[in-house]
C-alpha cells in the first residue's frame, strides 16, 4: 500500500496573528497587518512599509539565553513547533527517533543577526576586517541556515533526516514537498516542516529597493499590497514562520490523530530564463500544476480552491494567471482564486507554509479568505479572484503554488482525508 503524508497539526506566527487561531480570524476576516516600518529606521528607503510580527520571544516561552543566542527567524521556528506539536497532539518521545525529521525551509536565513553583528563587528563598517571580539558566540551558526533546521532538530529530539530548503521564495512549498517524500519513500514516519524568514533588515530592504520590486505606497501601508488590481505596484516585504507536524497517515491513525488534510500532489520546476523575471504565458508555473495534478491523480475540475503566489507585481500576476489557464484550461474560470500576501505581506522563505497553513484552515472551515485590496481588477487577470469578503464554499481540494527568484516555482495538492476528523 502506498504510503501518504498527513497534516496533523501546526503553529503559525504571522503579521498580525501569532498562533494558529489568531491567523484564521485575520485570513477569514480579510485584514491587512503591513505597516510602516518600526525594526528600524527607514526613512532613507524608497519602500518604508512591512508586514511585522508582534513577537515577544520571553512571553512566548523562550528564555533569556535562547533570545541571545537564536537569530529571529529561529525564535519564530522554535515557538511555532511547540504550538504545532500541541496542536497535533503528538508525543515525540514516543516516536523512534531515527523516523523522525526535520525540513526547513527559508530563503534568506539568519539575515537580521548577521547583518547586527556585521555591523557591532565592524565598528559600523569602519574597520575593513571584523573584530570577533566584539561579535556573539554563536556566528557561526548565523552564517550556517541549516543551524535553524539544526535547532528543531533538538527541540524535539529528531535524529532522522534533518535539511534546510533555500529555493527563495518557494522554500515554504518545497520544504513540505520534501517532507511529504520522505514520508513517502520510507525515510521517516513523521516529519516536522515548514518554513521561517524575519528578513526585515536593511540590506534585505535595500536589495528589492534597487530592483523596484516592493512597493512604495508608503502613505497607506495597509493597503500597499494589491495583487491583481491595476494599480498594484509591487510586493511588501514581510516576516514570519509557520510550522506543520506531517505523518505517515497510517502512523496519525494508530494514535487517533485529527487530520488536517492530505499533501496529495506536489510539483517543481525551474524555468532556467531570468533570476528575477517571468514568462507571461506561465509555462513553468504550468508544468509544475501538471506534476502535482498527475502526483494527486484528479482532473483540474476537481479543484474547489486555488491559493495563487499573489506577489502583487504585474509580472507575477500575469505569469500566474497564465500558468492557471494553460494548466487547467476552461476550469480556470470555474475556480475561485485568493491571495494571502494582500493581509500578510511576502515573508520570502516563510510564506509558502503560512499559505498551506491557509489553505488547511479554509478546507476544514468552509471559508475562502479573500484577496484583500483588490478594487480595480486588471482586465488581464481575468480569473475569479475573490476580492475583499471570503467567501463560503465546501473545499476538499486546493491548489496552492509559489514562485521565487531563480526561476523556481512549485505546486502543491491539498485534500480532504475521508474520517480525518479536523
Amino acid at each position: 500500500m502506498p504510503r501518504r503524508a498527513v497534516i496533523t497539526g501546526m503553529g503559525v506566527i504571522s503579521p498580525g496573528a501569532v498562533g494558529v487561531k489568531e491567523y484564521w480570524n485575520l485570513l477569514s476576516e480579510g485584514r491587512t497587518a503591513t505597516r510602516a516600518i518600526t525594526h528600524f529606521d527607514a526613512s532613507a528607503f524608497r519602500s518604508r512599509i512591512a508586514g511585522e510580527v508582534d513577537f515577544n520571544p520571553i512571553k512566548s516561552g523562550l528564555t533569556q539565553q535562547d533570545v541571545r543566542r537564536l537569530d529571529r527567524a529561529a525564535q519564530f521556528a522554535v515557538v511555532s513547533v511547540r504550538e504545532a506539536l500541541q496542536d497535533s497532539g503528538l508525543d515525540v518521545n514516543a516516536v523512534d527517533p531515527t523516523r523522525l525529521g526535520v525540513a526547513l525551509g527559508s530563503a534568506v536565513g539568519c539575515t537580521t543577526s548577521l547583518e547586527r553583528e556585521f555591523t557591532i563587528g565592524s565598528d559600523g563598517g569602519r574597520l575593513w576586517e571584523i573584530d570577533q571580539g566584539y561579535t556573539v558566540p554563536h556566528l557561526y551558526d548565523y552564517v550556517n541556515p541549516s543551524s535553524m533546521a539544526a535547532e528543531l532538530a533538538r527541540e524535539v529530539g529528531a535524529e532522522g533526516p534533518v535539511t534546510l530548503v533555500s529555493t527563495g521564495c518557494t522554500s515554504g512549498i518545497d520544504s513540505v514537498g520534501y517532507a511529504a517524500r520522505l514520508i513517502e519513500e520510507g525515510s521517516a514516519d513523521v516529519v516536522i516542516s515548514g518554513g521561517t524568514e524575519a528578513p526585515l533588515s536593511p540590506i534585505t530592504v535595500v536589495c528589492f529597493d534597487v530592483l523596484r520590486a516592493s512597493s512604495n505606497r508608503n502613505d497607506d501601508p495597509e493597503h500597499a499590497c494589491r495583487p491583481f488590481d491595476k494599480t498594484r505596484d509591487g510586493l511588501v516585504l514581510a516576516e514570519g514562520c509557520a510550522v506543520l507536524v506531517i505523518e505517515e497517515l497510517e502512523h496519525a491513525r494508530a494514535r487517533g490523530a485529527e487530520i488536517y488534510g492530505e499533501i496529495a500532489g506536489y510539483g517543481s520546476r525551474c524555468n532556467a530564463y531570468h533570476m528575477t523575471g517571468l514568462q507571461a504565458e506561465g509555462k513553468d508555473m504550468a508544468e509544475a500544476i501538471d506534476i502535482a495534478l498527475d502526483g494527486a491523480r484528479i482532473l483540474p475540475a476537481h479543484i474547489d480552491y486555488i491559493n495563487a503566489h499573489g506577489s502583487g507585481t504585474k509580472q507575477n500576476d500575469l505569469h500566474e494567471t497564465g500558468a492557471f489557464k494553460r494548466s487547467l484550461g476552461e476550469d480556470a474560470y470555474n475556480i475561485p482564486v485568493s491571495g494571502f500576501k494582500s493581509m500578510i505581506g511576502h515573508s520570502l522563505g516563510a510564506i509558502g507554509s503560512l499559505e498551506i497553513a491557509g489553505c488547511l484552515l479554509a478546507m476544514r472551515e468552509g471559508l475562502i479568505p479573500p484577496t484583500a485590496n483588490l478594487n480595480e481588477p486588471d482586465p488581464l487577470c481575468d480569473l475569479d479572484y475573490v476580492p475583499n469578503v471570503a467567501r463560503e464554499k465546501r473545499v476538499n481540494t486546493v491548489l496552492t503554488v509559489g514562485s521565487g527568484f531563480g526561476g523556481f516555482q512549485s505546486a502543491m495538492i491539498l485534500r480532504q482525508v475521508r474520517g480525518g476528523k479536523r
